[in-house]
Parts: C-alpha cells; sequence; structure tokens
C-alpha cells in the first residue's frame, strides 16, 4: 500500500499549495521525444529488434515521469479531474510517438495503398480525455474495408509495445460499416464509440467514420438511446445494491458515483454530437443552470479525486471506498478530527453529499427531456405524454403523465406549506413526483427557515404525512433527497450524508432512520413477518411520540453520547412542532433509552431475576415497554441485511414478556419477579410433558433459566433429541428463521469443556453468535450455540457434509482429552481501519446469581475459545454466555462462578488475561499512516 506523505500525516505540517495549471510540453516534449526515438532507430542501423529495448525505455521513461508529476501534482491538492486529464495528455503523447516511430522506422508505407490507411481511436473513458491511474487504455483501430499485412503488423507492434510498457490494453479492429453495425446491436459499444477521440492516422478516414456514426447510429435515435442508458443505470445500481448512502460505496459504479455522472454526459452528448466534447461542454447546451453547472463540476471534480487517490493509494484499478480505505484518503484530502466526528466521518459525509448531488443532477436532465418533449419508446414511460394534465382539487397540483406536478407555480411559492404539501399530495395519490417539481422544491428549500418552521399549517402537513400516509417512508425519502426534511426538521438535517465508522451500520444515519420509520410504518400497517410488533401496535396510545422518537432517535450521533445528546435535539424539535411537555418527555425519553433494550436482550441473562427487575424499573410501566419494544426491533431492522434475526426475535420477545409479566403483577421486587419466572418455567415443564408424554432425565434436572430462555417448539425439539437418554449427543441443525445453525450439545462436565467447545467450532471456521450453557445438579451440560458463517448467514446452509464435520470436531471436543488449540487470528485490513479499545468489567452487582464479566474489543477468530480458556485456567465456572457481535467489535457478557477465595488481587490479574487475550489481533493488525496517527491520538484521550 502507498504511503502518505509526512506533511499529510502530521497535524502540525500544513499541506502544499495546491498546484497550478499544466500544459503538456512542460511535462512531455513531444518532439524531443521523437528525436530519441530516431536516434535509437539510426544507432542501430535499421535493425528494429536491437533498437526496440532502446525505444521501450525512452517510451516508458516519458511515460513513468509524466504519471510521477500527475501523483505529485495531486498529492499537492490538485483536484481528480485535472489529474485524469493530465493522465490522458501524457499517454497522447507516449502513444503518438510510438505510432510515429511504427509508421516511421519499422513499417514504413512511403506511399500508403487505400487498404493501408489506418485511423486510431481512444475510446471509453480515455476517449473522453480523462484517464484514472490504473485504468485500462481503450483503443479502436480503424481501417478502410479490409485488413492489410501493414496495417495489421502495425497494429501488433504498437500492442507488443505497449503491453511490455506495462499497459493493460483493450483494443478493437473495425471498419467503418462494422462499427455501424455493432453499435446498432451493442448499446455498449455505440457508448465507446460516442466517446471515441482520435488519437492520430488518417483524418480523411476519421471523417468518414464520425460521419457515418453520427447519421446512421445517432441522428433520431435520442430516445431509444436514453432509454438504453437509464435501464443500464438502472441494472447497475440493483447489481450494487440499489442504495445511494451505503457506507462502502462504488466510487465509479455506484449509485451517484462517476458512472451516474457520465450517464448524464452520454445523453446530452448524444442529443448534441457536434457540440459536446468535455464534461464541462455539457453544461453549455443550455441543459442545466449555472448553479447546476457548478454542482455538476464540483461533483466531478470531487469524485475523480477520491477514485485517483484510490488507485496511487492501492496500486490497482480500485474503485470500492472500502473501511481500510476510507481513513487513508480521508488523510490524504486532509480530513480530521472535529469535535466528537472523526475525520473519516466528515470525509464520507462529503462523499455522500456529492452523490446526492449527482442524483438531483439526473432528475433535473430527465425535467428537462420531459420539457423539450422528446419522443420516448414504449416501457419508458417516465417521459411519455398522458392525454393531459388533470389539475387536483386544491388547484395547486396536477396529475401529468402518471406524476405529481405543480399546476400553479405562485400560489406553490407562496408560502412554505407548499412545498411539503408536495409530499402529502405525491402520498395521498400514490403517485411519483414529477421531476420538474422536485427540482423546483429542492431549488427553493430555503422558503423553509428558522421564521417559517413554526406555521401551524406546515406542521400540521407534515405531521399528517408521518402518522396518516399511506407510505410515510417513501414520502420521507423523496423529502430528504429535495433537502426539504432536514430544512424543516434541522436536527435531523444535521444527520443527513452523516456515517458511522463501523462495519456494524450498513447504511447513512438519515438512511438508516428512514429505513427504520419505513419498518415502523409497516407494523403499524399491520403487514406480516413483525409479529409481536404487529399486535403491540393496537395497543400504544402514543404514536406521534414513537413516530418522531424514530425520526430522531439517532440525531445525537457526532455530539457527544449519542442518547444524552438525542434527548437535548429530540426535545428542542417536539417543542417546535408544538407538543405538550408529557409528549415532549416521551419522545425525548425513547430517544434517550433507544439501545437499553437491546443491549439488555443481547448483553445479559434476561432468565436472571435482577436483570428482569432493573429493566422494569427503567421502563416503568407497559406503555414504555410496548413503545421502547417497537422502537428496537424497528431500528435493528433498518441497520442492514442479515442484521434481523430469529434469535434476535426470541430475545427481545422474551425479555418484553418477562418485564410485561412483572410489571403487571405491579411487584418488581427480586422475589416477586423469580416467581414469575418460576411458574412460566413450570408451564412449559408441564406442556412439554402433555406434548411427548415424557420429559428426558436430564432436562428434569434443569433450572428455570433453561425452561426459560427458549420458546415452547424449541423446548420440545430438545426432549425429542433426548429421548432415550444418551450420555453424550452432539446435533448441528440450520434454523433459517433464527439467522444461523444451532448445535445442540449434551455431556458430562469438566474443567475446560466450555473452551474446548469453542475452539472446536472456531476452528470449523463458524462465528459463535450465542451461547447458551446450562448445568444440571448431576454436573451434565445441556449448551446451545447459534453459528453464523464470515457473512452473516447460518454456517454451513446447504452443505451436510460440513455439518458433519462439525459435528464430528465437537463431539471429539467432548469427550476427547487432545490439548486445547486456539485459532491463530488472521489479520483484516478493513478490520484493521477501527480502533478498538479492549475492555474488561468484572461486577458482583449484575446478578444475584453469579459474577458478570463483561468483555468488549475486536471481533476475531477464536476469541471465544481464547477468553473461555483463560477463564478455564483460572478455575472460573462459566455459567452462562450471551456473545454479540457488531461489525468489527464485539461484546461478550459472562455470568460466572468464581472459585473460593478469588480476592480483588485475582480478579486484577485475570482482567489482564482477558485483555491480552482482546487484543492479540491487534499486535498482527496491518499498519497505516493514518491508522498509526489515529492510534495515537486515541491513546491521548483514554
Amino acid at each position: 500500500m502507498a504511503q502518505l506523505e509526512p506533511a499529510l500525516v502530521d497535524k502540525k505540517i500544513p499541506a502544499r499549495r495546491k498546484p497550478g495549471p499544466w500544459r503538456i510540453a512542460s511535462i512531455i516534449d513531444g518532439r524531443a521525444l521523437r528525436v530519441k526515438l530516431t536516434t535509437a532507430a539510426q544507432m542501430y542501423g535499421g535493425e528494429h529488434s536491437d533498437a526496440r529495448k532502446t525505444v521501450l525505455d525512452q517510451l516508458h521513461s516519458a511515460m513513468f515521469r509524466g504519471r510521477m508529476i500527475a501523483q505529485e501534482r495531486l498529492q499537492q491538492g490538485a483536484d481528480g479531474l485535472d489529474t485524469a486529464r493530465l493522465l490522458a495528455a501524457v499517454m497522447d503523447e507516449v502513444l503518438h510517438a510510438l505510432y510515429d516511430y511504427t509508421t516511421t522506422h519499422v513499417f514504413r508505407a512511403r506511399n500508403p495503398t487505400e487498404g493501408e490507411r489506418l485511423a486510431v481511436y481512444a475510446t471509453g473513458g480515455y476517449g473522453r480525455s480523462v484517464l484514472a491511474p490504473s485504468s485500462d487504455i481503450d483503443l479502436l483501430f480503424v481501417r478502410p474495408y479490409k485488413a492489410s499485412a501493414h496495417a495489421e503488423s502495425v497494429i501488433e507492434y504498437m500492442l507488443y509495445m505497449m503491453w511490455d510498457m506495462g499497459l493493460k490494453v483493450g483494443h478493437a479492429f473495425r471498419t467503418p460499416q462494422e462499427c455501424v453495425k455493432l453499435a446498432k446491436e451493442d448499446v455498449t459499444i455505440k457508448t465507446s464509440l460516442l466517446d471515441a477521440r482520435l488519437l492520430f492516422g488518417d483524418e480523411a478516414l476519421a471523417n468518414e467514420t464520425a460521419a457515418l456514426f453520427n447519421t446512421q447510429v445517432v441522428h433520431g435515435l435520442d430516445a431509444q438511446f436514453i432509454a438504453d442508458k437509464l435501464e443500464e443505470r438502472n441494472n447497475r445500481h440493483i447489481r450494487q445494491g440499489n442504495a445511494r448512502f451505503v457506507v462502502e460505496p462504488n466510487v465509479k459504479e455506484g449509485k451517484g458515483g462517476l458512472r451516474d455522472l457520465q450517464t448524464l454526459y452520454w445523453i446530452v452528448k448524444h442529443m448534441h454530437p457536434e457540440e459536446t466534447t468535455t464534461l464541462e461542454d455539457v453544461m453549455k447546451t443550455n441543459v442545466f443552470t449555472d448553479h447546476e453547472y457548478h454542482v455538476f463540476v464540483r461533483a466531478a471534480r470531487f469524485l475523480w479525486t477520491v477514485r485517483c487517490h484510490l488507485h496511487y493509494l492501492t496500486g490497482r484499478a480500485e474503485e470500492r471506498l472500502s473501511f481500510d480505505l476510507q481513513p487513508e484518503i480521508a488523510a490524504r484530502l486532509g480530513y480530521r478530527d472535529r469535535g466528537e466526528q472523526l475525520g473519516v466521518e466528515r470525509f464520507m459525509k462529503r462523499y455522500f453529499i456529492a452523490a446526492k448531488d449527482v442524483g438531483g443532477l439526473t432528475r433535473i436532465l430527465a425535467a428537462k427531456l420531459e420539457a423539450q418533449q422528446q419522443k420516448k419508446p414504449e416501457g419508458w414511460r417516465r417521459f411519455l405524454p398522458g392525454s393531459g394534465p388533470k389539475v387536483l382539487d386544491d388547484g395547486m397540483f396536477q396529475v401529468e403523465a402518471g406524476r405529481i406536478s405543480i399546476a400553479d407555480e405562485e400560489a406553490f411559492l407562496s408560502k412554505p406549506c407548499g412545498l411539503m404539501r408536495l409530499f402529502q399530495v405525491a402520498d395521498q395519490e400514490e403517485l411519483d413526483i414529477h421531476p420538474d417539481a422536485m427540482a423546483m422544491a429542492t431549488r427553493n428549500v430555503r422558503l423553509i427557515n428558522s421564521v417559517t418552521r413554526t406555521d401551524q399549517d406546515l406542521i400540521d402537513t407534515f405531521l399528517a404525512i408521518l402518522l396518516e400516509g399511506h407510505n410515510p417512508g417513501l414520502a420521507l425519502d423523496r423529502m430528504n433527497e429535495a433537502g426539504v426534511l432536514g430544512r424543516f426538521l434541522p436536527e435531523f438535517g444535521g444527520i443527513v450524508a452523516q456515517t458511522q465508522f463501523n462495519m456494524y451500520h450498513h447504511y447513512t444515519v438519515d438512511e438508516h432512520t428512514i429505513r427504520a420509520v419505513d419498518h415502523m410504518a409497516s407494523m403499524d400497517r399491520g403487514e406480516e413477518g413483525f409479529g409481536l410488533a404487529n399486535r403491540l401496535f393496537d395497543g400504544i396510545e402514543n404514536r406521534r411520540a414513537l413516530y418522531l422518537a424514530m425520526l430522531l432517535h439517532d440525531t445525537g450521533k457526532g455530539l457527544g453520547d449519542q442518547q444524552i445528546e438525542g434527548m437535548k435535539t429530540a426535545r428542542a424539535a417536539c417543542e417546535r412542532l408544538g407538543l405538550g411537555a408529557a409528549e415532549t418527555e416521551l419522545t425525548a425519553w425513547l430517544v434517550g433509552n433507544h439501545l437499553e433494550m437491546s443491549e439488555t436482550a443481547q448483553k445479559r441473562d434476561i432468565s436472571d431475576p435482577r436483570t428482569i427487575v432493573k429493566f422494569a424499573e427503567l421502563v416503568g410501566d407497559i406503555e414504555h415497554l410496548r413503545l421502547l419494544y417497537i422502537l428496537t426491533v424497528a431500528d435493528i431492522r433498518a441497520v442492514g441485511p442479515n442484521i434481523w434475526n430469529g434469535w434476535k426475535d426470541q430475545l427481545l420477545a422474551d425479555l418484553y414478556h418477562n418485564t410485561e409479566a412483572a410489571l403487571r403483577g405491579g411487584r418488581t421486587d427480586e422475589a416477586s419477579v423469580a416467581a414469575e419466572l418460576q411458574a412460566r418455567a413450570e408451564s412449559h415443564r408441564e406442556a412439554v410433558l402433555d406434548k411427548l408424554g415424557t420429559i428426558p432425565a436430564i432436562l428434569t434436572e434443569m433450572d428455570e433459566a433453561y425452561w426459560t430462555g427458549f420458546d415452547l417448539e424449541t423446548l420440545i425439539t430438545h426432549a425429542q433429541m433426548l429421548s432415550g437418554n444418551p450420555d453424550s449427543l452432539v446435533k448441528a441443525q440450520v434454523h433459517s428463521g433464527a439467522g444461523g445453525t444451532e448445535v445442540f450439545v449434551t455431556g458430562q462436565d469438566r474443567p475446560g469443556l466450555f473452551a474446548r467447545l469453542a475452539s472446536a467450532i472456531d476452528g470449523q471456521g463458524a462465528s459463535i453468535i450465542s451461547a447458551q450453557v446450562f448445568t444440571a445438579q448431576s454436573g451434565r451440560i445441556v449448551d446451545v450455540f447459534l453459528l453464523q458463517d464470515e457473512d452473516g448467514h447460518p454456517f454451513a446452509n446447504g452443505d451436510p457434509s460440513r455439518l458433519q464435520r462439525l459435528e464430528k470436531a465437537v463431539a471429539e471436543a467432548l469427550t476427547g482429552d487432545k490439548p486445547l488449540k486456539i485459532v491463530k487470528t488472521r489479520p483484516n485490513a478493513r478490520a484493521a481501519a477501527f480502533l478498538v479499545k479492549p475492555r474488561v468489567m468484572i461486577s458482583e452487582e449484575e446478578s444475584a446469581q453469579g459474577t458478570v464479566i463483561d468483555l468488549a474489543g475486536r471481533d476475531q477468530p477464536g476469541l471465544l475459545a481464547a477468553v473461555s480458556a483463560v477463564l478455564a485456567e483460572a478455575n472460573v465456572t462459566i455459567l452462562s454466555a450471551h456473545v454479540g457481535s457488531y461489525g468489527e467489535r464485539v461484546f461478550d457478557a459472562f455470568y460466572v462462578k468464581l472459585p473460593e477465595g478469588f480476592d480483588e488481587a485475582m480478579k486484577s490479574s485475570l482482567r489482564e488475561q482477558l485483555l491480552a487475550a482482546l487484543g492479540r489481533q491487534d499486535l498482527e493488525a496491518p499498519s497505516t499512516p493514518a491508522r498509526t496517527l489515529r492510534r495515537a491520538e486515541a491513546a491521548d484521550s483514554f
């Protein structure tokens, strides 16, 4: 990986002054280069094979010098578009010199025949005169009608020379007629030819090719080309996840990336082929206003800057802005930590603002095309003229071509409520919004300001969208795209395009929030798949507080403690919206405690009476419990794909039911809660007995923690597996609904057994996301592990042989005596981007049944086995383990029984050993300049 310059790493040394404009003649003297090549040819007396190495060295040296200057200028502050153009100009000079040398000294045709004419084009990005540092060189060789030996020799010589220079070359050899034929058949080839730029060769042949292409492939075919390019764009977005704000975006192919800007360029160039050459030329066709022109150029320069740094940093054509690269790019661009916000988060926010701008430009272009009444083919219905606009009852809006547009622009702009009404009407009519209307809303968001935000009509309209809309998630997404939502709720505006620099959250904060509201609205509508949440919605009394809390729950991020700061922002927003004191405080309470239920369910033993008592004291009543449950489920579901699963569903539901029972009884002391849990356990025992007629002996010895730790269906399955009372059993089954593969283990307990089991599972490449440990009075154990693979899917799903190997390995660990093998950690470049300080807390207060050891650190292979081995070595008995993986971080809680006489000195020693196990991967993590700087800053703050 390329190293950063010290000036860009050391905060005390300012970056150098941005370099001025360049002239290619000052970087590569084309005339001098040709003289050197001619001298080489003459030096070897026409022996071209002997001269070849010298010529190759001269060309490579010129290219290398030009590339180094481009890289240096970029590091000094030149933007990426400038860099890409310099690299393209360098390549032009080198290839032109190679062509002249080849056709003059190697294969010279003194009186070229018609068949020996040749025109050489640059295509693709190179054809647009932009070239990323590691991009391919795309060339098109055009011949008049058939291949001649001379032309083939020239092309072959040039290609071998370019390959020997280390260039990746894409090439084609065609006649003008073949170009036309293939362009008609394939829009990708047509687009490539649209980019084609003559480098050198026969100009008459080039003019003939251009005229034929424009006449037969371009003119009169705008509509079909536009339809093809937008379909291609949509398909590309689907492949990239169809979300602009994914936290590891693809700079080139992702939504809002460079390819989307290029699509705008191609569409306008197709409409004006003689008028447009560069990206800036697109803006000079009166398609965009001056402001939109500057937005376009600003986005292009920023995205190209990021892309060029990516290529130089990785040494390859890397387009994905992955976690391990983000801090390095941020450091190169001068983004530093500011307050509670990391420099890398500030950089990524700038990236997503650029991506958002690109989306806005696409909408504007669509509106312009429709205004020009372009003829559109069947299938591209968004631009099809309808039977005529239909004005709606209020007279301000109309339905035009199946979308909501503005009928009375003066009324629309007369008061800020008009902006909000646009989204309300679209939601009520369940129609899309005309791109021209979206563009008008975007351009006029300043109608909403510190004075007009308190306009009652504006507030009422917003609340109606949120609480009564058909699809509030979609409406909020549109409002966010136009900038209206952040303008109306400045607290929300602070999290627009904000990233969370971790591997757990998949979207930006605003995207995550809107998805969470959408999930909540689905629960509210009673859609299938939400189980308990569906039923609870019918009983809640404070829908408005719940929806507002969901919309505001992450507005404290980047300001400090997100829950404390979130309460402040929520209060400010609710007071401005005119909510009463009680409703305001309820909303603020939900925001200030929105993580508590998730953390309690996943990090605590919810069969422990003390856990339930503490949580019941927090929520206070059943209404707060219902609201917090719904909020928590929606929040987790919106984090990203594969985050929500049946295991988390069961944990949260169990915590809800246990807490509800305590609150309904009105007795939240530990004794009362313990009695309630005991009653539930007895109810489950009786149900299993009724179903099977008997209960296996080992299960009769299990206490309430086991019988309340699983749903009835799972308990019955366990009893069926244990029928016949086997001495030992290992059974692995995929449970897609639970989000993992369950490994059920029973056998005789012994010191260090849990560590052996965890090590065997780790050795098979599985990730343990849950471990429930139960020990009978006779010393028999029932352990249940839930496993996933590295992608968050059930381990070994669809691979029976792998499940069998897992069962065999666990069975050997259960009964065998082989030495414990701890999985060696593997350095992970992506995970190394994150600084995770290991933490260990040992508490006697969390549980009346034992000691709780809380661990936090970097997730890594074999961690659970390593930690449990430390505990086994200290003769600590594990009562239960609660394992939680959150991206690159892990938070584990062990309920343990300490040996007799375990004093404070022993606890301190145990803590140090656990910290060593948690921090073992950091010793092997790749070191990068930005990581080194952030590690030093973090050490200062600890």
